[in-house]
């Protein structure tokens, strides 16, 4: 089972995106996961999959900025924004899908048309659990994975944590559900306070770290067991506010690429 690894565009954009692709290939990525959104134009969109192709990089699109609170205008922003993904080839795409303060009916709706484009394209769309959406809570997400037996998602346990201020200790059945639904990683380590530890690799940080490898390693023998091609993992430690900074001068404590590639490097290690 080939494990493949993607580098995050967040926090790179003062990157341009040929130095960005050439910096991910260097390091070792096999792929980069570039949240795309709804203002890009299409020319620019051509130009990001040309330059992935040309460096020989495998493209995961991210979902993220269809943020609306009205309802009809958030079902016409997703739908619009998967339309102009359908002739852009893609592992899977990963999309932060719905609202928290959308009723099931209405998420569920959006889960259906990422389903249906899926059909159309074969491009998986794998939901990710994220604060704000409607998989904000492991205890909510856990009801949609069981009237929704195709739904799939992205396992970014580190909001689940920082939501629950706790490593879910009480949630057993809420976290095995989803481990056994997850299609792709993201390899970020939260606590009970907050979405990303200072840095995993400190000693401090290693029983948070611990809690997070536990559930990745579920989901990779998961994999394993049902003989899959391949599993796909975004080491994704973010720039600031998710990096913390000191007041004043706002030096930033650590640095977000070499924490998500030590990460990287820490999986493929594991994993091999």
């Amino acid at each position: 089972m080939r494990k493949q690894f993607f580098c995050p565009r967040w926090g790179s954009e003062y990157l341009s995106w040929e130095d960005f692709f050439g910096r991910a290939r260097d390091e070792g990525y096999d792929g980069v996961e570039a949240g795309i959104s709804r203002e890009m134009e299409r020319g620019e969109l051509d130009r990001i999959w040309n330059l992935a192709e040309q460096r020989g990089l495998l493209l995961l699109p991210q979902h993220y900025d269809t943020v609306d609170a009205d309802p009809g205008r958030h079902f016409a922003a997703y739908c619009e924004w998967l339309e102009r993904m359908e002739d852009y080839p893609a592992v899977k795409i990963n999309s932060q899908t719905g609202r928290d303060i959308f009723g099931p009916e209405t998420n569920k709706a959006l889960m259906e048309v990422a389903s249906q484009f899926s059909e159309v394209t074969g491009i998986a769309v794998v939901h990710e659990t994220h604060r704000h959406k409607f998989s904000f809570a492991a205890h909510i997400t856990k009801e949609y994975l069981e009237e929704m037996p195709e739904l799939k998602i992205t396992l970014d346990a580190s909001h689940w944590v920082c939501v629950a201020e706790s490593f879910l200790e009480d949630q057993a059945a809420a976290m095995e559900l989803s481990i056994e639904r997850t299609e792709h990683i993201h390899a970020r380590v939260g606590y009970p306070e907050g979405p990303q530890v200072m840095d995993p690799r400190a000693p401090e940080w290693q029983p948070a770290l611990q809690h997070h490898l536990r559930w990745w390693d579920a989901v990779v023998a998961r994999h394993r067991k049902e003989g899959a091609a391949s599993v796909t993992i975004t080491p994704e430690f973010g720039p600031y506010p998710y990096l913390a900074e000191l007041p004043y001068s706002r030096l930033p404590i650590t640095d977000q690429w070499e924490v998500n590639a030590w990460m990287m490097r820490l999986l493929k290690e594991r994993y091999k």
